[in-house]
């Protein structure tokens, strides 16, 4: 048989390093500094409404935007079309649900 291994040698504690100074106290601001800065902060935010307000410009991308609106108007008619599919007996969903949906839903809600 082999030489024994023994376990390993216990550790010695490590010596621990002198704590680091406590940081020095922050002199305390002035009694007026956190209402301006908080009403400064209220009139940037209503200026910035002013200006949304009175411009134009889309403040959402088209693109996005598109898909999801294009997104919400298939998950609605496939809803539809498959509670039809239920009403037929059927679990599949085919085409003539999908078209009976949108026959059913008329002009306003997107026949095109």
């Amino acid at each position: 048989m082999g030489p024994r291994r023994r376990g390993r040698k216990p550790e010695t504690p490590r010596r621990r390093t002198a704590s680091p100074a406590p940081p020095t106290p922050r002199p305390a601001p002035s009694t007026g500094t956190p209402f301006r800065r908080a009403r400064h902060r209220r009139h940037l935010i209503l200026r910035e409404i002013k200006n949304l307000q009175k411009s134009t410009n889309l403040l959402l991308r088209k693109t996005p935007f598109c898909r999801l609106a294009a997104e919400a108007f298939l998950v609605h008619l496939f809803e539809d079309a498959y509670l039809l599919s239920l009403h037929a007996g059927r679990v599949t969903l085919f085409p003539k649900d999908v078209q009976l949906a949108r026959r059913i839903r008329g002009i306003e809600e997107g026949l095109g």
